[in-house]
């Protein structure tokens, strides 16, 4: 004999419910365990993009740092490194985490607290010696401290020049923020010609040749669309008017600016000639 089991409608769904849960991906709530060394992960859940940005900052420079991401994929960085370098590291480092869309980087640089004068003298001496070799002597850049950061301004022969400059002061203890306000003098070969042509008109000199002994002291020349313009410090005023006499005299020149200083001396209000 055959027997019929009939099932209400509600138990049905039920089972079919149930049926379907069971069927479901399961899902992990669990936080992720932090390296052993480097940035700690904070997030609620974890992601791809959380997994990828811790990986990302698992160095000894950045055992201080957290980072948290959130729903969206924007990064937040927190926490301490020893140099401005490492800060500069780590967003870059996490901009390319997959997943991430947006880094926002409240990093604190500790390190040793420096007074800004000496500082600013350590810079100085360290950047008087950036690219020698490499027209050195076209490069006029000036360094300013204040609470600790370094503001960067004047005028770079080229892009690396200028990278250099900013990859020098980034790595010295002390400096908690790097401002660029440097100017790239533009790519031209009037300019160039000029730069060759003004060098030998000055330090051919006999009077201005000792100011090519010392490469970490030259009387600087930028040029900007054939306009030059003069700096760094000579031993006189009679220096300092031969350098812009002989300068003035190249031909192609439009204008030449003197920001040279007399050693010893305040300065002085820029000189500017149009020939």
């Amino acid at each position: 004999m055959t027997r019929t089991i009939r099932t209400s409608g509600a138990a049905m769904f039920a089972a079919t419910l149930a049926a379907a849960f069971m069927g479901l991906p399961q899902a992990s709530f669990a936080a992720p365990v932090s390296p052993a060394s480097g940035a700690a992960l904070q997030v609620e859940q974890a992601t791809p993009a959380a997994n990828d940005a811790a990986a990302r900052l698992n160095k000894k420079q950045f055992q201080n740092v957290i980072v948290a991401v959130d729903a969206n994929g924007i990064a937040t960085l927190t926490g301490t490194v020893d140099l401005y370098e490492y800060k500069v590291d780590a967003d870059k480092r996490i901009h390319k985490a997959k997943g991430v869309t947006a880094v926002r980087n409240d990093i604190q640089v500790a390190g040793p607290a420096v007074p800004d004068q000496e500082l600013k003298d350590k810079l100085v001496e360290k950047l008087q010696y950036d690219q020698v070799g490499y027209g050195n002597e076209f490069n006029a850049i000036s360094i300013d401290v204040q609470n600790g950061v370094a503001i960067l301004a004047g005028h770079a022969l080229n892009y690396p020049a200028r990278d250099s400059a900013l990859g020098l002061v980034s790595t010295y203890p002390g400096v908690k923020d790097v401002v660029d306000d440097v100017q790239v003098d533009p790519v031209s070969f009037m300019d160039d010609r000029i730069r060759v042509q003004v060098a030998r008109a000055v330090y051919g000199f006999p009077a201005l040749n000792q100011y090519a002994i010392d490469p970490a002291k030259p009387i600087r020349i930028t040029v900007m669309n054939g306009h030059v313009q003069l700096d760094g410090i000579v031993l006189n005023q009679g220096d300092k008017e031969m350098a812009f006499i002989r300068a003035n005299g190249v031909p192609g020149v439009f204008s030449v600016k003197s920001n040279l200083q007399v050693a010893n001396q305040p300065s002085e209000s820029q000189k500017t000639a149009n020939p």
